[in-house]
């Protein structure tokens, strides 16, 4: 790491000194790393850095390398860069705080504080009832928080998927039904009476678990934005359970994020109205996601009988 990155970490922690620990994931598409650094002399044991640096060439499993990929999240750093600047949050949807941000040419650095050592010291590949539902309280309480705020210095529309920014992927879609359905969808979602800031990328990897498992905090807000909160609701639930999972827990885990949503939105708000258009936009939301994965990598998991079967309900609606 460079001299003047550990000189901006010390003198932002008041630390003596840092010793450069594990590498906690490199970045999508080969752009920088996450790495945590230990430090001496302060109050702070450790921080975790995201360190982007723009690649001459960069690496996309999917083959999608891009002028308009790598526009993307170059915007994508500094729109997180800009959340953790200029936006915070509160206990009930807990996030790391930034102690520091710089830009350095074609490289930039975000310094966050170690959830881990802030007692989120869990990671879930798999996972239970009651931390699925620990995950839809915490984006309710982030919906609920930013309801009818505007996103500004974010994504227009929050989520790394949203139509207008795909149209690589929309090009090549074999379907032809849904890809001819796509922008009435995303306007139908983009023009939605309630709409809050989104996470853009709420999937389980993003959540930090403390070690009751009840609480839990989130990371990475490359494509927070604006919209509708089932976007978030939609990508959870689709990354950590499967078709059959789906089918059979879905409705009464939506209960449970309304249920979360109600107690924490402004006294002044019309919640059943709020849960009425939310409820319709379940299917769409989930439908949109499913037009990206169908360009993007038709072979992914994700893409399932459930996924298809909300599909049909949606594109039947639009025809009536």
């Amino acid at each position: 790491m460079k001299q003047e990155y550990q000189d901006l970490i010390l003198q932002t922690c008041g630390a003596s000194s840092l010793r450069v620990g594990a590498k906690i994931q490199t970045l999508w598409s080969g752009y920088g790393e996450i790495v945590r650094l230990h430090l001496e002399g302060c109050g702070r044991p450790s921080v975790v850095v995201k360190h982007v640096k723009f690649p001459e060439e960069a690496e996309h499993p999917g083959g999608w390398n891009t002028d308009r990929s790598h526009v993307r999240k170059v915007r994508s750093y500094q729109v997180e860069t800009h959340w953790y600047q200029n936006y915070s949050t509160n206990q009930s949807c807990r996030i790391p705080a930034c102690l520091a941000a710089r830009s350095y040419g074609d490289e930039m650095l975000i310094v966050l504080e170690d959830l881990d050592v802030a007692g989120y010291d869990l990671r879930r590949t798999c996972i239970k009832d009651k931390e699925i539902r620990a995950c839809l309280s915490w984006l309710a309480h982030f919906h609920a928080l930013f309801l009818g705020v505007a996103p500004e210095g974010l994504w227009p529309v929050g989520t790394y998927w949203h139509l207008e920014t795909r149209p690589d992927e929309l090009e090549a879609m074999d379907d032809a039904e849904l890809k001819a359905a796509a922008g009435d969808i995303d306007r139908l979602l983009n023009e939605c009476h309630f709409k809050t800031i989104v996470h853009g990328d709420a999937k389980l990897a993003n959540f930090c678990f403390s070690k009751s498992r009840l609480e839990v905090a989130a990371v990475d807000f490359q494509y927070v934005g604006g919209g509708c909160g089932m976007k978030d609701v939609v990508y959870f639930l689709g990354s950590c359970m499967d078709e059959r999972e789906c089918e059979k827990r879905v409705p009464g885990l939506l209960d449970h994020y309304f249920t979360e949503l109600k107690v924490f939105v402004k006294k002044d708000v019309n919640f059943n109205a709020l849960e009425k258009e939310w409820r319709e936009m379940f299917a769409f939301a989930w439908t949109d996601f499913h037009r990206f994965l169908l360009g993007w990598m038709p072979g992914h998991w994700k893409i399932n009988r459930y996924s298809e079967k909300l599909t049909k309900e949606v594109l039947h609606k639009l025809k009536q």
